[in-house]
């Protein structure tokens, strides 16, 4: 539940929260933990406090994965004014980043300081006595929480900049300020460990209250357990994971896809599906408040970011302020050819301009070039702009796990081991949620130029995570785990408008799938940079 990150303030002053670097905070003196940790609900904000950076707004943290999973990929464009609005991200986008960017310093940061939250809640909380909030069931699950959130923020970390420093202790001198990165494959180890941990403290999803949902479960350790295996091809753990997801029967898919991300009227608050709803395995908690970090979307009158997603659309109520979005995170033209004819979730995931919304006649739209991200939160069913109650502040979580995400991820798995029938029934469920009651489209498996064989299920389920999971932050990652990020960026370049062909530097194979140390980290912890920077 939404209300999960609140009641927090003590241990926030504790964990050391301010925007400077993680190494350079001067640690909680002993006295002061344990005057801190007495009470079970102690141990509650806590664990509370360490969800908070993930939805942090300063700078550019909140919206790194978006940038990274879909503008450097073929999915998304940065866009805005020119090249100098958001400049690190145009960096990012065109391969010609260096340690000094902006964007990436504040992910590294704010992954890190995550990270000691969790570490000092973790060794304060097996160490506390029961009482009548802390019962020995919940602290084992508090603890479990915990060690999913630590592996969820060093995963974040291995993928974009590869091995990194490992800490799972608090910093309590300068002598443990400078740490030794430790190699991806190692940071993937500890991953996996503190998930298999998780999964085993954690609780099943129906067995939360309505009011705590938000936290990790059962089905999110194992869902990350599954993609981890995967980052590091893991193929038959990874099926063993999707399967002990599968058969749980927690999860199924909601039966309209775009009431993920719609909503039934410019007044809700929430998608039509609902949040934390049958398909979320996790998801990042928002509310439609003038404090929140940025969550939501800005729709009527906003003036400010969107759900993670930055929408591309300037609007303007002709009875009220000026707002609208910044014009960031545009598909691509060649996403939008991705799509089979006629599949809905083109139309859900992008905006054109035969859209009904270019002619409402109380909004004008600065549409930029020719599209726009639509799943941003800031549509309703039938057209209109969300109305927030404050400006550029909204409710809509982000669905960080969804089940069509671990279906998919599930059916890659099957089709590397060879569980070919299963791949094919895990990608078909997704299709035919897409296609909903029109037989006519989106075919089940085998279609079209795919043959019924290994080579080309591998190709549809690619195909079916682009297009289902489209906006959503993951496509850049998925190619360069599978090692075709250099061959699809060379074909998008070719492919796409001369402005990006003149500006995007070439694609450099063992390079540019990692990006750079940020040089701060590196003057306060010397350690090697990633190779070529």
């Amino acid at each position: 539940m939404k209300n999960i990150y609140y009641s927090i303030t003590v241990f926030i002053l504790l964990a050391a929260t301010s925007c400077e670097d993680w190494l350079t905070e001067t640690p909680p003196a002993s006295t002061s933990r344990s005057e801190y940790f007495t009470t079970g609900l102690a141990a509650v904000y806590a664990t509370n406090a360490a969800y908070v950076p993930l939805q942090w707004e300063y700078n550019y943290t909140y919206f790194s994965e978006w940038f990274i999973g879909d503008v450097v990929s073929d999915d998304a464009l940065k866009g805005g004014q020119n090249i100098g609005d958001m400049s690190d991200v145009y960096a990012l986008e065109n391969f010609k980043t260096t340690d000094n960017n902006g964007l990436l310093l504040d992910f590294y940061r704010a992954q890190y300081q995550g990270i000691s939250r969790c570490n000092l809640a973790l060794e304060e909380i097996p160490k506390m006595k029961n009482d009548s909030v802390l019962t020995t069931r919940l602290q084992s699950h508090l603890i479990g929480e915990l060690k999913f959130l630590r592996a969820l923020y060093y995963f974040r970390l291995v993928r974009v900049f590869g091995g990194v420093p490992w800490v799972d202790f608090v910093i309590e001198s300068a002598n443990d300020w400078q740490q030794a990165r430790a190699g991806a494959d190692a940071i993937y180890t500890h991953i996996l460990n503190d998930l298999k941990d998780a999964n085993g403290c954690l609780w099943k999803k129906s067995e939360y209250k309505e009011e705590d949902y938000g936290r990790a479960t059962k089905g999110a350790a194992q869902s990350l357990l599954l993609k981890t295996n995967l980052y590091t091809h893991n193929y038959p753990e990874a099926k063993n994971w999707g399967d002990s997801i599968i058969d749980s029967n927690e999860y199924d898919l909601e039966t309209n896809y775009a009431n993920l991300f719609l909503y039934d009227n410019k007044e809700a608050l929430v998608p039509v599906a609902g949040e934390n709803g049958l398909e979320s395995v996790f998801e990042i908690q928002f509310v439609d408040d003038a404090t929140s970090d940025y969550g939501g979307s800005n729709g009527e009158g906003g003036n400010g970011y969107t759900r993670g997603t930055f929408t591309a659309i300037l609007t303007r109520s002709r009875s009220s302020l000026l707002g609208g979005g910044w014009g960031f995170n545009k598909p691509t033209q060649n996403l939008y050819n991705e799509y089979e004819t006629d599949d809905p979730r083109r139309d859900v995931t992008i905006l054109n301009p035969d859209d009904s919304q270019m002619e409402k006649p109380d909004i004008e739209i600065y549409l930029g070039n020719r599209y726009l991200n639509r799943k941003t939160g800031m549509y309703t069913t039938n057209g209109d702009f969300v109305k927030l109650s404050h400006q550029s502040r909204g409710a809509l979580n982000n669905k960080l796990i969804r089940y069509a995400d671990v279906l998919l991820m599930y059916a890659e798995a099957c089709c590397e081991t060879d569980h070919l029938n299963e791949a094919k029934e895990a990608l078909n469920k997704v299709r035919q949620r897409a296609r909903g009651e029109d037989t006519s489209i989106l075919p089940d498996f085998p279609y079209g130029a795919y043959a019924d064989n290994k080579a080309d299920l591998v190709k549809a389920v690619r195909h079916e995570r682009r297009v289902e999971l489209a906006m959503e932050g993951h496509r850049w990652f998925d190619l360069c785990r599978w090692g075709i990020a250099k061959a699809t960026i060379d074909a998008y370049k070719d492919s796409e408008s001369e402005e990006v062909q003149q500006q995007m530097a070439e694609f450099i194979a063992g390079k540019h799938e990692l990006f750079p140390i940020p040089s701060q980290e590196r003057d306060l912890n010397p350690m090697e940079q990633n190779q070529g920077y």
